[in-house]
């Protein structure tokens, strides 16, 4: 008779506790660094707010690739807006950054750090007009 009181005890206890997540700090809050449009899809980067808050730490913290994120956005296609991981970097001279879609396997885009018209894959991303980065 005991045994059935303490489990139905039990078991309401660890249905009302509530689970939480803990905050995982201010390295993963992201921030919009690069903005590109392409015939029927739009292509984002973010990089975490702890390098790209200060732009003029910015390029000595992509002289190593940083890991961010890459937006492809299709929901005009019906299609959606996945978050894919990606690592970014920017030349010794500053001039360029460097997109690597590592999970796809595709090769590092070079986006002028001035904006301009790059492909990012062959399917979505050719002649995307990308802002300036950081804008």
């Amino acid at each position: 008779m005991m045994k059935p009181v303490v489990a139905a005890a039990w078991l309401s206890l660890i249905c009302t506790h509530q689970a939480f997540a803990a905050d995982p700090g201010q390295d993963a809050y992201m921030i919009r660094v690069l903005a590109c449009k392409g015939e029927g899809a739009r292509m984002e980067v973010y990089l975490p707010q702890s390098i790209a808050r200060d732009p003029a730490k910015l390029k000595s913290a992509l002289a190593k690739p940083v890991i961010g994120y890459y937006t492809l956005d299709l929901t005009s296609a019906g299609k959606g807006k996945p978050l894919e991981p990606v690592k970014v970097s920017m030349t010794s001279d500053g001039k360029t950054v460097i997109v690597d879609q590592y999970t796809r396997g595709l090769k590092p885009t070079r986006i002028p750090v001035s904006g301009g018209t790059v492909d990012f894959d062959q399917r979505f991303g050719t002649g995307a007009k990308c802002e300036a980065f950081g804008t």
